[in-house]
């Protein structure tokens, strides 16, 4: 009888934990038809908007992407300073104004990476 519901506990566990990552795909893909429609009502391109950040902080661009922050419709685009200090410029997607501008927290740092090794 142990046995038994020992192998039961195994078996719900393994398909659990299968289980995670196909629900997981299916919000990165939710997500990324949410990223597209923004991206076709936001009036900045992606283009301006890392002119916009590069005007405003001096460095490398290495990111920049499409979010909601405070109910509106941001880029964030991280630029790599000379002290080697990630910077992330909020630029509004429909005026095109510098929002904020403030350092990378170095949990979204680990996120970014641990992101970039999952897609190779």
């Amino acid at each position: 009888m142990k046995t038994s519901k020992m192998l039961t506990a195994l078996v719900t566990g393994g398909v659990l934990a299968l289980s995670g990552p196909v629900f997981a795909d299916e919000k990165e893909h939710e997500s990324g038809k949410g990223k597209a429609d923004m991206a076709a009502a936001a009036k900045v391109t992606i283009d301006q908007a890392i002119k916009t950040a590069s005007e405003k902080v001096q460095g490398k661009v290495i990111e920049a992407e499409l979010e909601k922050k405070h109910d509106k419709t941001v880029w964030e685009v991280e630029v790599l300073t000379s002290e080697n200090k990630v910077m992330e410029v909020h630029v509004d997607a429909d005026s095109g104004a510098v929002i904020d501008v403030e350092e990378q927290k170095p949990e979204k740092k680990k996120e970014r990476k641990r992101k970039k090794e999952h897609r190779d």
